[in-house]
């Protein structure tokens, strides 16, 4: 089916639950072929303009329709200022050629722990617009997951769009992973995190986990530290150990709880530490004195 409106697609969707939307397919399917899903009927999302919209808003916000690419995403110039975050999340999804079709929405919905594109989402306080029978609603990030492919998504609502505030000036923020493979690979673990700093002070810290629990996490403890400071490298350190308290990890074939937390040490640090410069043009240092 192949709707051109977001009306059609709640109206196809009220068929029942094994109809199931789909935008680049790149999870999917993939799901469909091993069997993990089965679908009577699939709504194709690709004919819906509204879903492709990357546009700054007034306020300096951002507002990304749930049908953008994630190429789309990694080469925008309006994602790149001031969001990079998101940007450099979406430039490692799967390969090239999969990032011309995997879409935000689709990422984000799909709900696997190890999502790219999701820490960034919520490291800059990104809203979920979804759209349902009574009309729209929306949802912090932080709070979309429920667990693993699991989202507060009911069976007749549609993920639409995504607006994400004007972290503003002096703000600055990254994501890194690792995986064992430049490409083709999901994350063993992936942190995102965001700094705003005036007059020399942290105003607002966010350090958001992928992979390291059954969803997205904050590492509410280690924002709390660095806000109100005068961010150096040991303060940094410092955020690190408490974000490592944050992961509940599983072992599995890709890596030990032991492993993952060492990373998630690790990439905070980094990601940190690239958010501070980033903030402020300035490294972190040892002695507090940027």
């Amino acid at each position: 089916m192949l709707p051109d409106t977001i009306a059609a697609c709640q109206q196809a969707l009220a068929d029942g639950p094994d109809v199931k939307l789909v935008a680049g397919g790149t999870d999917l399917l993939p799901q469909m072929k091993t069997g993990v899903l089965k679908a009577r009927k699939i709504v194709d999302l690709s004919q819906l303009p509204e879903l492709k919209v990357v546009e700054r808003l007034g306020d300096g916000g951002l507002r990304v329709g749930a049908g953008v690419a994630a190429r789309s995403l990694e080469l925008s110039s309006a994602v790149r200022d001031g969001f990079i975050a998101l940007a450099e999340s979406a430039g490692v999804v799967g390969s090239l050629q999969i990032r011309h079709l995997a879409t935000l929405g689709g990422n984000i919905a799909n709900a696997a722990p190890s999502a790219d594109m999701a820490p960034p989402l919520l490291a800059l306080d990104a809203i979920c617009v979804i759209q349902g029978p009574s009309g729209q609603r929306r949802v912090p990030a932080v709070d979309f997951f429920q667990g693993v492919r699991r989202t507060v998504l009911a069976p007749n609502e549609v993920l639409v769009e995504f607006i994400i505030p004007a972290p503003g000036a002096g703000s600055g923020g990254t994501y890194v992973r690792h995986t064992p493979r430049r490409e083709l690979d999901i994350a063993v673990v992936g942190v995102a995190s965001q700094l705003s700093v005036r007059d020399g002070r942290c105003v607002k810290a966010r350090v958001a986990l992928g992979a390291v629990a059954p969803t997205p996490v904050r590492a509410s403890a280690a924002e709390a530290r660095l806000e109100g400071e005068a961010v150096n490298a040991a303060l940094i350190d410092e955020a690190a150990e408490l974000a490592v308290q944050a992961a509940s990890p599983i072992s599995d074939q890709r890596g030990s709880a032991e492993f993952r937390r060492h990373l998630v040490r690790v990439l905070t640090r980094r990601t940190l530490s690239t958010a501070l410069e980033r903030a402020t043009g300035l490294a972190a240092s040892r002695n507090g004195a940027h």
